[in-house]
This record gives structure tokens, sequence and C-alpha cells, in this order.
């Protein structure tokens, strides 16, 4: 007989709720293992996992046999942050996610990447050097968007710049959707305060962003202590080397919980994104009141994206920036697509139907 789960240790590592979970598919996961008892991926290497069921309790995991063939899907694996089912040392069922963050994996061939799981806040952080990129910021917000957890715009090195406000006035067009966007010292705890509202007992908040960014620097302010390496950037293009290697979940003092990760410089989007709730909400609603339907928005007459440019209400990089990611999804989709058929063959010939389990995409809650 397995002991009771200590549900309140559980909550200090982000438990989503009081007591025993009230998600149908948590139930039932739980039903098919009683003997089980739930952990948490605290971080991913390439060799295995850790996890924890309280603060300060990890262990190393073996998962699942399945999980270590060559072709069983990367974003059915377990990723740091998941809820995973224990027995022993030996990871049995991944928990439903309830949110993520992917992108599409590098190579020809069509994969996702889960970066994190089970998130309540991601904050996208972006240094006001060189670093600073809008472009990018609207990259990430697009990867963001699909997968259920809020996005916050943190512009680090406010202290190296005079240009803080300019850089706002930048993203304005964001900060018109609800995008919230702060401008901090990510060395100096009583700038970093401005982010405690996202920091509260039970979240979860993922780090995202380029290397050099000042994403372990703001962990270390967040935690209290010097934990994670910090390196300088290069002075002639503010480009980072990786000081974060891998994905590590953290117990901060507020009983928060922190994932940092290490820099990314490819950011595919996975055909799921939705261009509307990826910072683009506005352009996408110009787009439905344009006088033909196939307006490519460049030249054509009356269309209200142009008209919205011309007024200075939307910026034309922007737009530029708009197609190209909307090309992109609809190339990612139609690789989706592709997969998910090769994949519904494979199971049909092989007559494992009806036993394949597809982990779930995240969504708000």
């Amino acid at each position: 007989m397995t002991d009771p789960i200590d549900f309140d240790a559980l909550r200090y590592i982000g438990w989503p709720w009081p007591g025993a979970p009230e998600d149908p598919a948590w139930q039932a996961m739980f039903a098919a293992h009683p003997q089980t008892r739930p952990a948490r991926v605290i971080e991913q290497h390439r060799s295995g996992y850790v996890v924890a069921d309280a603060p300060e309790a990890s262990m190393k995991t073996e998962s699942p046999p399945e999980w270590q063939r060559p072709r069983f899907p990367s974003h059915e694996r377990a990723a740091v942050g998941d809820w995973v089912l224990l027995d022993g040392i030996r990871i049995v069922a991944l928990l439903p996610r309830r949110t993520s963050i992917k992108r599409g994996a590098a190579g020809e061939h069509y994969h996702q990447q889960v970066i994190a799981a089970n998130i309540d806040t991601v904050f996208i952080v972006c240094g006001l050097d060189a670093d600073f990129n809008p472009r990018r910021i609207e990259r990430y917000l697009l990867l963001v968007g699909g997968g259920g957890a809020a996005p916050v715009v943190v512009l680090t090195k406010a202290d190296q710049t005079e240009y803080s406000e300019d850089a706002l006035a930048v993203l304005e067009e964001l900060a018109a959707q609800q995008i919230p966007l702060l401008a901090i010292n990510g060395k100096d705890p009583a700038s970093v305060a401005a982010l405690m509202p996202w920091l509260q007992p039970g979240h979860t908040i993922v780090l995202v962003g380029s290397s050099g960014a000042g994403k372990s620097t703001l962990t270390n302010t967040l935690l209290g202590h010097e934990r994670m390496k910090t390196n300088t950037v290069r002075e002639n293009d503010s480009r980072g080397r990786h000081t974060t290697t891998y994905r590590a979940l953290m117990s901060l003092p507020t009983g928060a919980c922190l994932i940092d990760t290490p820099g990314m410089r490819e950011l595919k989007p996975t055909g799921e994104e939705t261009l509307a709730e990826g910072g683009f909400a506005d352009i996408d609603a110009l787009t439905l009141q344009c006088r033909f339907r196939n307006c490519a928005h460049q030249q054509e007459p009356g269309c209200a994206v142009q008209e919205a440019i011309e007024r200075g209400d939307i910026d034309e990089s922007r737009l530029q920036n708009y197609l190209k990611l909307r090309e992109e999804v609809a190339n990612a989709a139609a690789k989706l697509a592709q997969r998910q058929a090769e994949q519904a063959t494979e199971r049909k010939s092989s007559g494992r139907g009806a036993q394949w389990r597809p982990v779930g995409k995240g969504k708000r809650r």
C-alpha cells in the first residue's frame, strides 16, 4: 500500500488544484494507476528526468520504454513542468497538460518540441541593448498564444539605456491588446518587484528569450541568491553565450515556480498557432474589413490594413512580419496534417488505433 499523497507539499511545486484534481482526464489516469503517486518534472536531460513530489525533494527517474523509441513523438514525452505518475522511481504515465509552449523542431521532418508545460505565465525576456527586436518578440508571442498561457513582455537592462520609454512606445500596438509590457533592471530587486503580480503561490512561470537577454540574471534576483551562472555579452552585437544549458524548474520565495530555459535561436511555428492570439489581433480584425476576400494587403483597393498603415495605426514592418508568420504557420499546418495522416495510416495498418492516446493540446482554464 502506498503512502497518502501530500497535496500540501505538491501545491508548493505548482499543483493546480487543492486536494485531488477535478479534471476528469486526470481522475481517469489516477484510476488506471491506483498504486502510483504524482510528481512534477523539474529537469529534463538527454539521459532522463529529474522529478519532485515536494520542495527540495528531487529524484532521478526512469522513463517508459516507449518514450525511448526513436520514432516516438517527442511532444508526447514529458517536458519540464509536466505532471507524471510514478511507480517507485519509474514514470508510468504522463498526466494531460493544462497549457504548454511549443515550437517546431529544427530539420526537414515535422516534429514538435515542448519547451515547458503546465505554465500560467510566459515571461518573454528581451534586453534593451542590441538584443531588442520587436519582430522576435512577436514571434515569441505567436508561439505562446496557442498554448493557453498568458504572455508578459519583460524588457531587461533598463539601467543600461536612456531609451526604455522609447522601446515601450515601439511596442504600443501590443500594449493596446492588453499584453503587459515592463522595463526593468534584472539585477535590482526593487525593479524586479514589478513582476510580483505574476509570481503568486502555486503559479508557474517560464522565461524565454535569446541568449544574453538576461534570463539567468533575472532568475538569480527572483531566487534571492546566485544559482544560475551568468556571462557578459559581446559588446559589438550584445549576443550572449548559453549560460543555461538545460530547462529547470525552481521554487521561488514567493511560492511560485520558475522555469528557466536556454536561449532559443530558431522559433518555428508548429502549425497550431492562431495569429489573433499571438499579438496580431488588431491586424487580423482589419483583414476582415478589406473589400476583397483574397486581399494580399499590399496595393489592392479597399485594403483596410493599408488604410490603417496610412493613418499611422499599424506599423508597416509589423504587417510584413504578420504576413511572413502567416505563411510559416500555413506551411507548418500542412506538414502537421500530413504527419497526422501518416500516423493514422500507421495505426490502422498495425491495428493499434483504439490504443493510441495523444497528449492533449494545452487550453486556458
